[in-house]
């Protein structure tokens, strides 16, 4: 009967038999793209049922990379991260005159580089120890021409355009970070969404994994246990700190809802030498401690030698978010 089919097979014209393989070819790929969408569909569907893990205590937003946070008690998630109108979650970056980024595991004492902004969230305003206060007007960033110049910069071997924030703001960082005039720029990302392909969607927008990481406040009391130069939560540069559920839980959720915004599970956040930088002080630590402990109890072998604390998340469903608000899991 196999013999009869092929026989019959082959006695077609040549283009004839091309066109049914072809066809052949085309189904499958129909069939394994529907397949894949079909799951990507699953796997991003919000559960119907949730558990109560406790409360959202805290909120940071870091406007730029490596630099201190603004703290906020309530605020909207967006697929870029969290945001108020233009102050957004990992928004800016410093980079070098070629574009590279460049963070406080080079500078450290970039986290002491605090911004705060004005009532309708359009200007952020720095300071830093020994440096006049900066002002940077975001809304005029949008709109490059003149001294700002649109370009092109490079996150974690990444292309992204930028608009470089000017002169002074240059001049700025270079005299604090670099005690001279020139070698580093500020650098803004315009953009809605994300341009990059670390993560696809949930890249955000200069953020190192995620657009959002979150970190229970129980985890680093049980590493504060095993250490004897104490660490808070800020150390490890989270969005969200829950208060509530037993250290380490976090490690198990694969949905988070805070409030009605829901977000899912990415990958577990894995530790750098960034962690032994005191965000008070910005020094390291001599002995690379909390990171030397981590890796004692915290490694993931299939992820290599770095420790694991905290989780990335992706949002799958925008809203506001508020400390108090109820977190729960599934």
């Amino acid at each position: 009967m196999v013999t009869g089919i092929v026989n019959e097979f082959t006695d077609l014209p040549v283009s004839r038999q091309a066109l049914l393989v072809t066809a052949g070819v085309g189904g499958i790929a129909l069939f394994s793209a529907g397949a894949y969408l079909a799951k990507r569909h699953i796997e991003n569907t919000p559960p119907k049922q949730w558990r109560k893990a406790g409360e959202l205590a805290e909120l940071y937003v870091f406007p730029i990379k490596s630099c201190a946070p603004v703290v906020l008690q309530q605020i909207a998630c967006s697929d870029l991260g969290l945001q108020r109108n233009l102050l957004r979650d990992r928004i800016f970056m410093v980079t070098n005159p070629d574009g590279k980024f460049v963070t406080a595991r080079m500078k450290p004492k970039m986290v002491l580089v605090q911004p705060r902004f004005d009532e309708r969230f359009e200007t952020m305003f720095l300071t830093a120890p020994g440096m006049p206060e900066l002002r940077v007007d975001i809304r005029a960033l949008m709109k490059p021409g003149g001294e700002l110049e649109a370009g092109r910069s490079t996150v974690w071997g990444e292309t992204v355009p930028t608009v470089d924030c000017g002169q002074e703001a240059a001049r700025w960082f270079s005299r604090y970070l670099l005690d001279k005039d020139d070698g580093y720029r500020l650098r803004y990302y315009p953009l809605d969404y994300t341009s990059r392909r670390r993560n696809g969607a949930d890249t955000g927008s200069l953020q190192d994994e995620t657009s959002y990481m979150l970190f229970n406040e129980a985890s680093v009391a049980d590493l504060n246990q095993r250490l004897e130069n104490k660490v808070t939560s800020l150390q490890f540069r989270p969005n969200f700190i829950v208060r509530g559920p037993e250290a380490y839980a976090e490690d198990r959720w694969r949905w988070v809802r805070i409030g009605e915004t829901i977000f899912r599970y990415e990958k577990p956040c894995l530790r750098c030498i960034f962690t032994t930088i005191d965000p008070e002080s910005g020094v390291a630590h001599p002995d690379k401690e909390p990171l030397r402990t981590l890796k004692q109890y915290r490694q993931i072998p299939s992820l290599g030698e770095s420790p694991a604390l905290g989780i990335h998340l992706g949002v799958r469903r925008a809203g506001e978010v508020k400390v108090g608000d109820p977190v729960y899991f599934a």
